[in-house]
């Protein structure tokens, strides 16, 4: 019994979801989103409200269940209120700079990394050291961040680098005190 599966996803007045088949588009006031989902999962619309349903008990059924109803949740909310991640910059030197439509990062590296956006991505800086990225697709939005923050992962011992906002990242000790010597 899939709990999240079974919750009906409920369409706001602003949003329109039109069904062909498998196929789900979600249109609202921030864009327009489409996705094909696995032919088995059988997706209907009444009353303003999205229900998905499964053939069968298999496990393969089940997991598509909660993963489809997660999905057009998403849609739905990414058209209306659309997502954001932001990364923060953490070290001596290390700089971000809006460059047109993307940033251009200054991390300590022999050269400025040159990020560009995805259609559908909005990348924004805040001060130095804070990006936002923002937009619909709540899958895109979190790669992009990964591809940003992987450009200069937070390294373990002094924590510098390119991290979530709200990141917690363990540091290890360093030579002298794992030795035991003050």
């Amino acid at each position: 019994m899939s709990r999240v599966g079974n919750q009906p996803v409920s369409i706001p007045s602003e949003v329109d979801v039109t069904l062909n088949g498998s196929k789900v588009t979600v249109k609202g006031p921030k864009g327009s989103l489409t996705q094909s989902f696995n032919p088995d999962m059988s997706i209907s619309t009444a009353e303003g409200v999205v229900t998905v349903q499964r053939p069968s008990d298999e496990r393969n059924h089940r997991a598509l269940h909660g993963l489809t109803r997660s999905l057009i949740s998403n849609m739905v909310i990414g058209v209306l209120e659309g997502f954001s991640k932001s990364l923060e910059l953490v070290g001596v030197g290390y700089r971000v700079q809006q460059s047109g439509k993307g940033i251009s990062l200054s991390v300590m590296l022999s050269h400025t990394v040159e990020i560009q956006p995805r259609d559908g991505i909005a990348l924004e800086v805040e001060g130095q050291n804070l990006i936002h990225v923002r937009g619909i697709d709540k899958q895109l939005v979190g790669q992009t961040a990964a591809e940003i923050r992987k450009v200069r992962p937070p390294e373990s011992y002094k924590g510098k680098g390119i991290r979530y906002v709200g990141e917690q990242v363990r540091l290890k000790p360093g030579k002298s005190a794992r030795a035991g010597i003050a």
